[in-house]
């Protein structure tokens, strides 16, 4: 899958007429690039982040206000995880409306559909790491929701067995999101293209 990730994001040969800008948008290509992009920027933050609730908020203060750039890298981390969402929910979209969900396409769909909630999950997971007062509420209006769905008491005492501002639930919010979610993406982005690869659905990419 790596090889044909590596062929497919660098292939030797393009047609001439693939160049041009389509309805397509290069949606799924843009989303990746996101996806790389919250990678690199990500792992500067690790740098000065403290997965601790007594200082989470205070390194996000330091980074922005000591750190030559902190603040343009957060910005940059922030607009990128709204774009990767934003084209992921597009891509679905485009997908759905030309029917491209359909056999023999039906395995990448359904990779595609677990890529989004990926998305999704992955952003809702990073926003209680700055441990303010948008990030707590927002994090407790979560999971009271998902207490509404079928096992939802068992995943709210999963992610937050200690509460929303309770140190493990950190700890678990800040492991998901910057190791197993990231992970997860890019491996089922790896299966995406190789599956797209495999149904010659990107020729004459070679």
């Amino acid at each position: 899958m790596l090889k044909d990730l590596t062929r497919h994001l660098f292939p030797r040969l393009v047609l001439k007429e693939n160049l041009r800008i389509s309805y397509t948008l290069c949606l799924g290509g843009l989303a990746f690039t996101c996806l790389l992009v919250l990678a690199g920027t990500g792992l500067l933050l690790l740098f000065y982040y403290s997965p601790s609730p007594l200082e989470a908020h205070a390194s996000i203060q330091f980074l922005e206000r000591a750190v030559w750039g902190g603040r343009y890298l957060r910005s940059l981390h922030r607009l990128a995880s709204h774009g990767l969402l934003i084209l992921v929910g597009l891509h679905t979209v485009r997908v759905v409306l030309t029917g491209a969900f359909q056999r023999p396409a039906r395995l990448n769909w359904l990779v595609g559909c677990f890529l989004l909630f990926l998305s999704v999950f992955g952003a809702y997971t990073g926003y209680l790491l700055p441990m303010d007062q948008l990030a707590y509420w927002s994090t407790q209006t979560g999971m009271e929701l998902l207490r509404t769905l079928p096992l939802g008491d068992a995943a709210r005492s999963l992610l937050v067995p200690d509460g929303v501002a309770g140190p493990l639930s950190l700890l678990r919010f800040f492991a998901l999101h910057v190791a197993i979610v990231p992970l997860a993406l890019l491996g089922l982005a790896m299966l995406h293209f190789f599956v797209i690869r495999r149904q010659k659905g990107l020729l004459p990419y070679l």
